[in-house]
């Protein structure tokens, strides 16, 4: 076991854990956030994804040791329910999720796509959340929602 210290939603944390331990569980069980899902445990489902050093990434393969000192936000980091994120708020807005099991794979992985491409079409989008599977396929509201974000960042 080691000490590590994280920074997950603007706040530090210190947990005792072995640092091969996937990112997902420290953040689920030590931390109790419930944005980052349990999907496959391989990286390719996309439910754990969260945010880290700019990038999205998968927590479920991320071993929190690599993550010693890094900034982590997860979905619940981005806004609250009295003010939420505006990727947030646009997807309140087209009521783009059903059970919200892919959703911090979709908006988090949105977020740093159309951050890092403001002008990015339809088929950048969806080339960029091809890696995030959705149960639900709210695809077509999910995808208005992020050029409704992209567009509101834009102006």
């Amino acid at each position: 076991m080691s000490r590590i210290t994280l920074t997950v939603n603007r706040q530090a944390h210190t947990v005792d854990v072995d640092p091969q331990t996937p990112l997902l569980y420290v953040l689920s069980d030590d931390l109790a956030l419930r944005g980052p899902k349990f999907g496959c445990g391989l990286g390719q489902c996309g439910s754990c994804t969260v945010i880290a050093g700019g990038r999205a990434i998968r927590s479920c393969v991320t071993p929190v040791g690599t993550m010693e000192g890094a900034d982590i936000t997860t979905l619940e980091g981005l806004g609250t329910p009295e003010h939420p994120h505006p990727i947030q708020q646009a997807f309140i807005d087209e009521q783009a999720a059903q059970c919200g099991f892919c959703l911090s794979g979709v908006i988090l992985t949105a977020k740093v796509f159309v951050d890092g491409n403001p002008k990015a079409g339809d088929a950048d989008i969806q080339r960029a959340l091809s890696g995030v599977l959705c149960r639900c396929f709210t695809h077509t509201r999910m995808l208005s929602a992020i050029k409704r974000y992209a567009k509101e960042r834009g102006a």
